[in-house]
């Protein structure tokens, strides 16, 4: 992919050594045709987790540019922090501006907004029930609302298909 020009290789030398890609402007272009697959999986797919099955979260957080794509956000900056408990926790950084939406996987002291939640949160959160009662709030929640109800957006969809 890197060499296909859709991602950049940045390696560091530290220890242990360390490596980012990034997505190029090239392989941005594909973010609608990818939350387009996504929507589809979620909709058709996507049901509750067997107790043994492992949610990618972190897959599903980086369709985010893609699944507001289509949206007119506001200029913010979100935090989504995933709490996983002995497993750490993560942190994914949407930012919305005029040129588009990005996203980053290093946490911000700065945002806008910050959405914080337990993985079980944001497998209900962002799963069937679109259920966003375990997930915490903090500062604008502009963004928050516009990702959370573009996921929702689908499930609706597909009751009305059904």
């Amino acid at each position: 992919m890197v060499a296909d020009g859709l991602l950049t290789r940045q390696r560091y030398r530290e220890v242990p050594p360390r490596v980012d890609y990034e997505l190029t402007a090239r392989s941005r272009e594909l973010m609608p045709v990818l939350a387009a697959v996504a929507r589809w999986g979620l909709d058709w797919v996507w049901s509750e987790p067997r107790p043994a099955e492992d949610v990618n979260i972190g897959a599903i957080m980086r369709l985010a540019p893609g699944m507001l794509a289509s949206l007119d956000p506001l200029a913010e900056t979100l935090e989504l922090v995933v709490e996983a408990g002995d497993h750490g926790t993560r942190s994914f950084v949407v930012t919305a501006q005029e040129d588009g939406i990005t996203l980053s996987e290093e946490p911000q002291v700065e945002t806008d907004g910050r959405v914080r939640g337990s993985r079980a949160a944001w497998i209900s959160a962002l799963g069937p029930d679109a259920d966003t009662g375990g997930l915490r709030f903090e500062g604008s929640r502009a963004l928050a609302d516009l990702l959370l109800q573009a996921f929702a957006a689908r499930k609706r969809t597909h009751a009305d298909v059904a």
